[in-house]
């Protein structure tokens, strides 16, 4: 593979890629500026984070509903059920990842490991052995393999950390230099496993050095999901024909319509929060901005949550969960020993798709 920092961006500077492009940025603007709306923005890190995380494994054939999900978030971890384990391990892997940022603006090859390490609970590390041959389903025929040699993966991934933080490919558009990184990272496939989901996470946090996004809320794993089989044939249509072009463009709708998305869900949370703080503070002498964010945070809450965020006594915790049931803001579902206390309007928002074209 040649080096990431030899590719010519203006060889494919085409109208088409262009015109997707200007759109693409158009909508990744509005979705920063819509984001920045939200005064919490915890809120939106945890309920779309918690969304992506199952639809990125999802992609990997880790399947759990929405409904599963969102009651394992508060569950103890002895009792999560493997599939929800997957996921909100991913979600702990962005998490890492965005902190990282956060800390120096730098996006590195430790960081990436760590998320790897955090993803499949081990510390393999970089593959020190031949990776999986891609072959056609049909014909069984070997389409695509990865590299083999320890070093060489060391190397190619050193020209992705340089890539990634070279402040001098900068004159080139972010959109387009993310495009071409997934791309890389997942044909150098250096992990013995969660390549995938690592190369997904990596996506969104690029957007989020590149300050084009100020939070991780760009989430491709549901358009990619939806246009899996695309998807996997451009990858290998790049492999072996260079169709440059094609890549870009695919990679560049799914930014425009996830973005579009997205507006809409954040939309669709806000108008709730609102509802929800306008007439809990009519109904309710108890209410508190805590108290609203705590409901917002995540789509279930319990006991102990309310505690802790309001601190009140368990007592008055309870009392206060109980009374948003009886006035229909809350439902409340027991599992085991243990009350949830769910909020509908946050759930539907959360598990309702979005619409692609």
């Amino acid at each position: 593979m040649k080096s990431l920092q030899t590719f010519d961006f203006q060889t494919f500077e085409t109208v088409s890629v262009l015109k997707k492009l200007n759109a693409a940025t158009r909508q990744l603007a509005e979705l920063k500026g819509r984001a920045a709306t939200i005064p919490n923005q915890a809120i939106l890190i945890n309920t779309l984070a918690i969304q992506e995380a199952k639809d990125s494994s999802e992609i990997e054939n880790i399947i759990t509903t929405h409904d599963e999900l969102f009651q394992e978030d508060l569950t103890p971890a002895s009792r999560l059920t493997p599939a929800a384990k997957e996921v909100l391990r991913y979600r702990e892997a962005l998490w890492l990842g965005f902190h990282a940022i956060q800390q120096d603006g730098l996006l590195t090859n430790r960081s990436i490991l760590k998320m790897q390490a955090l993803l499949e609970e081990n510390d393999a590390g970089f593959r020190r052995v031949p990776g999986t041959e891609l072959k056609n389903h049909q014909t069984g025929e070997t389409v695509y393999t990865p590299p083999q040699d320890a070093h060489e993966i060391e190397d190619l991934m050193e020209d992705v950390q340089k890539f990634i933080n070279d402040p001098v490919a900068r004159d080139v558009d972010p959109l387009l230099r993310m495009a071409l990184l997934h791309h890389r990272f997942e044909s150098i496939h250096p992990f013995y496993d969660g390549n995938g989901r690592t190369g997904r996470i990596l996506n969104v946090l690029y957007l989020v050095k590149e300050g084009l996004l100020d939070i991780p809320t760009l989430y491709l794993s549901r358009y990619i999901l939806h246009t899996k089989q695309e998807y996997y044939r451009l990858l290998q249509e790049l492999r072996s024909r260079d169709s440059w072009e094609d890549w870009f463009v695919y990679i560049l709708t799914g930014v425009e319509q996830t973005a579009s998305a997205t507006i809409d869900t954040i939309g669709q949370i806000k108008h709730c929060l609102q509802d929800y703080k306008i007439r809990i503070r009519k109904e309710h002498r108890f209410y508190s901005q805590d108290l609203i964010n705590n409901l917002f945070t995540h789509p279930y809450t319990k006991i102990e949550f309310v505690q802790q965020d309001l601190k009140v006594t368990r007592v008055t915790a309870t009392k206060y969960l109980n009374e948003l049931c009886e006035t229909g803001f809350l439902h409340k579902h027991k599992i085991g020993r243990t009350n949830y206390y769910v909020n509908p309007p946050l759930a539907s928002i959360l598990s309702t798709p979005p619409r692609f074209s």
